[in-house]
């Protein structure tokens, strides 16, 4: 493809070279350089493409895109912009041949829910008839293919790959999840999303290579409201204001509330052996009765935004209806069948927030008792743990603490940080480092009309321990567990 095109949507210096050449890839990562290569030198949290720059020429690269002043041969065409991934979310859009122009794009941001939302979309869309690509925490989905998550949100020329791939596979529409990193580093850049929704925003991601503040994380999410069609916004959140002051698309709105241009109201939870679920009234642009079989209030928010999403897709009641019934999501308020008398589930909540919003919603079916089994991951702020174990201490009735992933961490370390959470509480509980161990305990000891709740690992199958990941699946582990394993 020819370099010209490729830089059509950003503004740029062409140091040395020319910009009517072809280039035979684009890369960001020094290792893939091959012959005839454009590289662009990407600033991350542990290397500086830049440092590179020898490398890949001697690899074969023919193109550079820089940040600051390069000393290269006379063959090697430099290019030099601003923001280097800015530059490359537009050159992989222009690459792969803008694939977003050729689907119904829809970014899901938030701090919570944008995981199960994005697989209710898709559930509601496919069963109307809708091919539907998938991008999110979990995995990327692209027909029949199924493809492992290392980031929420990819970088932004991957996420032109699977455009692209999503097109070749005959997709419709794609819906994904955005973070805030990835709002950010404009990972989503490059191209305008037909929807963007905001859940919610809590304080979360705020630390080292994070978000230095607050402030600093709410602008970030805020930023798909300029990049956007249609911005769909939960009107229930105390951040409402903020969220939408510098909003660029046309507005919508979804909550309990009486502004919310889609409301729900007469939620009632709906209890039966082994069974937790929600039912409610859909009020506004839309009007008729659901229930799923996820409990708790924030399955709501997740089930009204999906339908507010579909809305703009002319699916019929009924199938959003039959859809919702049946969505689940792995590691989200997932129920693992143990036994007649106790309700057990995974769930991915792994801050405070996530674990109170979680606790508090099982709280509201008057269990016997609420049993958390949770840890918390190394490296990672220490807040977090003082505060899980604070909102634990205080909502559960048995805390049993483990291990999560310890990275490079001692779990005790990390399980004594969570102890001094709990202890601001009233709160009863236990440590059992190894997490099998831990999970057996619970199952072992529950009691009759008990909900026990592991959080934390949710659809991860692995633990992460001194830089190496070893496989756990807590599906695989209740397995052993129950057969005596």
């Amino acid at each position: 493809m020819k370099l010209s095109s490729l830089l059509e949507q950003i503004e740029y210096t062409c140091c040395q070279g020319t910009t009517d050449i072809q280039v035979e890839d684009v890369v960001f990562d020094s290792r893939k350089v091959v012959e005839g290569s454009l590289f662009v030198c990407i600033r991350g949290a542990v290397s500086d493409g830049h440092r590179f720059v020898p490398d890949v020429v001697e690899r074969g690269a023919s193109v550079l895109i820089v940040e600051e002043e390069v000393s290269v041969p006379d063959h090697v065409t430099v290019i030099r912009v601003e923001d280097t991934r800015y530059a490359l979310a537009c050159i992989s859009a222009a690459y792969f041949d803008h694939p977003a122009q050729k689907l119904k794009t829809i970014g899901i941001t938030g701090t919570k829910g944008k995981t199960t939302t994005t697989y209710m979309v898709k559930s509601i869309l496919e069963n109307a008839g809708y091919k539907v690509g998938l991008i999110g925490t979990i995995e990327a989905i692209i027909g029949d293919r199924v493809i492992p998550a290392a980031n929420t949100t990819p970088e932004s020329y991957v996420i032109q790959k699977y455009f692209s791939m999503m097109v070749e596979a005959g997709c419709d529409c794609v819906v994904m999840e955005v973070s805030s990193q990835g709002l950010m580093l404009h990972r989503t850049a490059g191209f305008t999303f037909d929807y963007g929704i905001f859940t919610n925003i809590e304080p979360d991601h705020i630390g080292p290579n994070e978000h230095t503040s607050f402030e600093h994380y709410l602008q970030c999410k805020a930023m798909l409201l300029r990049q956007c069609r249609v911005g769909i916004v939960n009107a229930d959140d105390e951040h409402l204001e903020q969220i939408i002051k510098d909003a660029t698309c046309r507005l919508e709105t979804f909550g309990f509330g009486g502004n919310a241009d889609l409301r729900a109201v007469n939620a009632h939870m709906v209890a039966r052996p082994g069974y937790l679920g929600i039912s409610y009234d859909v009020k506004g642009l839309l009007e008729f009765p659901v229930e799923i079989d996820i409990p708790g209030k924030f399955s709501i928010y997740n089930s009204l935004t999906a339908i507010a999403i579909c809305r703009h897709f002319q699916v019929s009641e009924e199938n959003i209806k039959k859809a919702l019934k049946s969505a689940k999501v792995k590691g989200r308020v997932e129920m693992v069948k143990v036994s007649d008398d106790f309700t057990l589930m995974i769930d991915y909540a792994h801050n405070a927030m996530s674990l109170e919003s979680l606790l508090d919603t099982l709280r509201e079916y008057h269990p016997h008792r609420l049993v958390c089994v949770f840890g918390c991951g190394g490296n990672r702020s220490r807040m977090r743990r003082y505060e899980m174990g604070e909102v634990s201490g205080r909502l559960a009735d048995l805390t049993i603490i483990t291990s999560d992933n310890p990275r490079n961490e001692d779990p005790q370390a990390i399980m004594d940080d969570i102890v001094t959470g709990i202890q601001k509480t009233d709160g009863k509980h236990i440590e059992i480092a190894d997490r099998k161990e831990a999970i057996a305990y619970a199952i072992h000891h529950g009691e009759p009309g008990d909900i026990i709740v592991l959080a934390g690992k949710g659809h991860e199958d692995y633990q992460e321990i001194n830089g190496k990941k070893y496989p756990m699946d807590e599906r695989v582990l209740i397995a052993d567990i129950l057969a005596g394993n």
